[in-house]
Order: C-alpha cells, then sequence, then structure tokens
C-alpha cells in the first residue's frame, strides 16, 4: 500500500500491512496483525528506502516501488537487522544492484551472518553520521537495545520526521496512515512496549532524553501507524519507563481441583473491597499479552499455584519465567496455594525471579482445601499489600 507521508514532502510509505498474522516469533500473540513499514524518501539527488519489510511480503514491497515509478534506489537504510524489517534486503539488492546498505557496524555484522549480504555491497556509518539525499538530510542516532544491540533511528533533517523502526510502534494492522484512533493505538503501543521493550526500561530512558530533543514533527516507525503528534507516544513511553507504579495487584493463577481457586476468589473479592485495583490472569486461558501490559504499572504480583509433584504447576513456571524476563517495575511479590503431602514450591519461584528487585511478602501455601483459618491468613496477606501500598505512597 504506497501513502505520501505528507503532501509536497517526495516521502512514501511503501510497506504492507500483514492483516492475518498471529504469532510473531512463535511467541507473541498478535491480535489485531501488524504492519512491516518501509519508507522511500526521493530526494532531489538520491532515494533513499528506510527499512525493508517481512520476508513473506518482499514481492508487495517490490510491486510498491515499482508502482512509484522507482528505477534506482542509491541507498538502504536498515535500522535493525530483525527479519522482519531487514528479510527482504536481499530482494530489493536484486532489483536494485546499485543500492548500498546503510547502518552500523554491529547491524553490519548480523546482516552479513542473517541475510548472506556481501561485505562490499555496505556503507557502515557512526553515532551522528549524516548522508544528503541533495534537498535531504538523513542524520544516524545508533540507539542500542531498543530492543537488539544494533538498534538505530534515522532522522530526516529538513522534514522533522523520525524513523525510530521498533522504537515506539505497535502491533496494529490497519487502514489508518495515522494514529488516529487513539484508545485503540496507546493500548496496542502499550502492549507492544511490554512484550518486547520493557526489559529495556534503562536504556530506553536514556534514548528518550535524546529523541525529545530533535525537533521532531512526525515520528513514522516500522510498526503499526505513523504518529502526526509526537507526543503522544512520546508521553506514554514516559511514563510507562517511569519508576512510577500504580495501586494495582496481579494475582496470576492456575488451579486444579479447585482449592487454588477458592484461595484466589477470597482474595481477590478481598482487596477489591479495600480499593484496591486487581487483575487476576487464569492462565489456562490468558493471552500472555494482556498479562504483559498489566506488568507495565502494577506494584504487586501475586503467584497462585497449586502444587505439581514438589513445584508450581508448569504454567505457572512459563508465566513466572516470562515475568523475570520482563522485568517490570514491580515493588512486591508473593505466593498462594495449595499442596497434597509437600514441596518446594515456595522457594522455586522465589528462585525463578532474580531479575526483579522486589520484597517478597508472607506466602499462604496451603494443605488441601481452605478453611476459616487459611481465610484469615489471605486477609492478613491483603492486609500487609495496603500497608506497604499507603508506606510508598500508591495507595494514597
Amino acid at each position: 500500500m504506497i501513502r505520501e507521508i505528507k503532501s509536497g514532502i517526495d516521502v512514501y510509505s511503501v510497506g504492507a500491512i500483514d492483516w492475518d498474522r498471529r504469532l510473531f516469533d512463535e511467541l507473541i500473540p498478535l491480535p489485531d496483525g501488524t504492519s512491516y513499514n518501509a519508507y522511500l524518501i526521493k530526494g532531489s539527488e538520491k532515494m533513499a528506502l528506510i527499512d525493508t519489510v517481512d520476508t513473506t511480503k518482499g514481492d508487495e514491497l517490490i510491486d510498491n516501488l515499482k508502482e512509484l515509478g522507482v528505477k534506482k534506489i542509491d541507498y538502504v537504510i536498515a535500522n535493525h537487522a530483525e527479519q522482519d524489517h531487514a528479510g527482504a534486503i536481499p530482494k530489493v539488492l536484486e532489483n536494485y544492484p546499485t543500492a548500498k546498505v546503510v547502518t552500523n557496524s554491529k547491524c553490519k555484522d548480523l546482516l552479513m551472518n542473517f541475510l548472506l549480504i556481501p561485505e562490499d555491497k555496505f556503507i557502515t556509518i557512526v553515532d551522528g553520521s549524516t548522508i544528503s539525499l541533495g534537498n535531504k538530510t538523513m542524520e544516524f542516532i545508533v540507539a542500542p537495545w531498543v530492543h537488539w544491540p544494533e538498534t538505530m533511528l534515522t532522522y530526516l533533517k529538513e522534514d522533522k520526521i523520525l524513523f525510530p523502526c521498533d522504537f515506539l510502534g505497535s502491533h496494529l494492522a490497519t487502514s489508518d496512515l495515522y494514529a488516529t484512533e487513539k484508545t485503540k493505538v496507546y493500548e496496542s503501543a502499550k502492549r507492544y512496549y511490554a512484550e518486547i521493550m520493557m526489559p529495556f526500561r534503562t536504556s530506553i530512558r536514556k534514548h528518550l532524553e535524546r529523541v525529545s530533543g530533535l525537533d521532531v514533527e512526525i515520528i513514522a516507525p516500522s510498526h503499526g501507524p505513523i504518529y502526526s503528534e509526537p507526543r503522544f507516544i512520546l508521553d506514554a513511553y514516559d511514563d510507562w519507563t517511569s519508576d512510577n507504579v500504580k495501586n494495582e495487584v496481579i494475582v496470576v493463577y492456575v488451579s486444579m481441583h479447585g482449592s487454588t481457586r477458592r484461595m484466589v476468589d477470597y482474595f481477590v473479592d478481598y482487596l477489591v473491597k479495600k480499593d484496591v485495583v486487581v487483575k487476576p490472569f487464569n492462565l489456562t486461558k490468558t493471552d500472555i499479552g494482556e498479562l504483559a501490559k498489566a506488568l507495565v504499572d502494577a506494584a504487586t504480583i501475586v503467584i497462585a499455584s497449586p502444587t505439581v509433584l514438589v513445584g508450581p504447576h508448569p504454567n505457572i513456571v512459563y508465566a513466572t519465567y516470562i515475568a523475570n524476563a520482563l522485568r517490570p517495575k514491580l515493588r512486591f511479590a508473593s505466593v498462594i496455594g495449595s499442596y497434597g503431602w509437600g514441596g518446594k514450591m515456595v522457594e522455586q519461584i522465589a528462585g525463578m525471579l532474580p531479575n526483579l528487585k522486589l520484597a517478597v511478602l508472607t506466602p499462604v501455601v496451603i494443605r488441601g482445601y481452605p478453611r476459616e483459618d487459611d481465610l484469615k491468613a489471605l486477609a492478613r496477606l491483603a492486609e500487609e499489600i495496603i500497608k506497604k501500598h499507603k508506606e510508598h505512597k500508591i495507595l494514597k
């Protein structure tokens, strides 16, 4: 699909929309599909393509370029080596053999290994390098760990457009070129941040400072719609990457025979009555992306599991691994659950969270079905969470 980003500036969106894709990296659910955005810049002297598309959509990209009457491409800018952006570079080079791939040294190394692009096809840049297209100048900003070590951003200075590749994007297939449905885009961008960017929160905050220092009127990411109001997405990222948490408790759980479910229901109801926002996730039914999104803001996570052999349920192991890998800004955690004859569930779960700097609150692990005293122990845990939220000015 070809569209001019802004009338009269000769910058075009030439990528592809993947309406039907429902899984990314065989891991991340895509309930709304995605897009692979590529951008053609026509300068007065030379022409550049900013990123390409996923390997599966390479023919669509070439068709778009031909429809625009593109006879020659001078530069293919590779902001990121991941295949959903770089996968069609070989096809572009096949159709435009004089083009050079412009990227940094780390990205060059990855592209040579991933896509077997010959070394003589590259122009290697460093942070702050520029390339002139005649009446347009591209400036390159090396931004490692957003979300790979080789990522960079491209800034089109005269037109004040930032091309940040994955940074600030969203997995959202839409016919809207710009982010007009703000509520939908916000939720998609937040989910995208949670699933992909959150582990690199510290790095992202540094890069946000640099981007905020640029004169940017348009942000054109490589997934999802374009932002004509840059502060919309920049302010969201300022919030998500901050140290602030909300008065929210996430409860992830599995129940095999009803004991853990009874504990979860009592615990959730108790907290809700005390004006705490609770987000329960039954891991046998949960979209893991929704759980990741909830982790962006929550102050506390409570992991609720039955004992399988001597440890937690496998679905709990998976969710705990994901939480540890995503490195959310949680402050507190606890474990509740049940067992039949014994086990080391609490110790195993605690040992799976080395990346999280949080306080572990008193666990409540019972034998069999909960009795009155067990429910009282859950109430005490709930009160401990409320007290901690108040002490840290999370619950006011």
